[in-house]
């Protein structure tokens, strides 16, 4: 709580947006970027938590990347966001969920102590790059607190010491209605809402807005737990997809020869 106010942040990733995923190096010049599409979701519930609780809430959208990701906040304010946090450091590059995971809880430890314990902390479910959703769980995890996946709708939200939630959750057969403590992680499917357009107003506060960067000194993280060293996995370099070779054509006079000749090459390769 910050206050009497709730205390929500949102963790967005800025990445490749849908029309340059084909690029091999993600942030490279002339490289289309934007918010992973599931963390929209996310920021838009984050926003409409605020607003049924009649503004007796706060958001900060926290990200983690290079220093361009912060026009990836720029954006979560101008949807409705109050402020936001970039943590980027040449240590945090290269890091797989589990370094990852780890810096974002270090980042909402500082956030609570020095601005009211986070009481919710949402997410999407996945990224549009890696695609593992593992960062929610695991953050979870790190944080010591209920962790929910594939959540359709947050139905309750209710502030307090402990406050509560309750949430629809996706399952194979059905939904499934999760009541938890608060502090909690969620993360978000695209089912829960329709994201808002950024209206004019919020443009403009985003483009005003100050955005804190934190590294490993600010947040008092272990270096040795940051990105490639703190990593469980290890990254090769990209490659970009190799490009297929030319077909054969098989001429004939009618269907009758060309069926023939495709029959003897399948022969000649062994496929027959």
């Amino acid at each position: 709580m910050i206050g009497d106010k709730l205390y929500v942040v949102v963790c967005v990733k800025y990445t490749v947006s849908a029309a340059g995923q084909s690029a091999p190096r993600p942030g490279a010049q002339g490289v289309p970027m934007a918010l992973s599409p599931f963390d929209e979701y996310a920021v838009e519930e984050g926003v409409r938590i605020k607003e049924r609780l009649g503004g007796a809430a706060v958001v900060t959208s926290l990200t983690l990347g290079a220093p361009n990701a912060s026009e990836g906040l720029r954006d979560c304010i101008a949807r409705g966001s109050d402020d936001g946090v970039l943590l980027s450091s040449p240590l945090f590059d290269r890091g797989d969920t589990y370094a990852t995971s780890y810096v974002l809880s270090q980042a909402l430890a500082k956030l609570s102590k020095e601005r009211g314990p986070v009481d919710l902390v949402l997410c999407g479910k996945n990224t549009n790059d890696s695609d593992t959703g593992q960062v929610g769980p695991s953050l979870a995890a790190h944080l010591g607190v209920p962790g929910i996946v594939g959540v359709k709708k947050v139905a309750e939200v209710q502030p307090g010491s402990p406050g509560r939630l309750v949430v629809h959750r996706m399952v194979e057969d059905g939904t499934e209605v999760i009541e938890s403590s608060l502090p909690c992680v969620v993360a978000i499917t695209k089912e829960i809402n329709e994201p808002r357009i950024p209206a004019l107003k919020g443009k403009m506060a985003a483009k005003k807005a100050v955005l804190p960067t934190w590294g490993p000194a600010e947040l008092g993280a272990e270096e040795s737990r940051t990105g490639s060293a703190g990593s469980l996995l290890s990254w090769g370099e990209p490659q970009p997809v190799p490009s297929r070779g030319g077909g054969e054509v098989l001429n004939g006079t009618d269907a009758g020869e060309k069926v023939r000749k495709l029959v003897a090459r399948l022969k000649e390769r062994g496929l027959l």
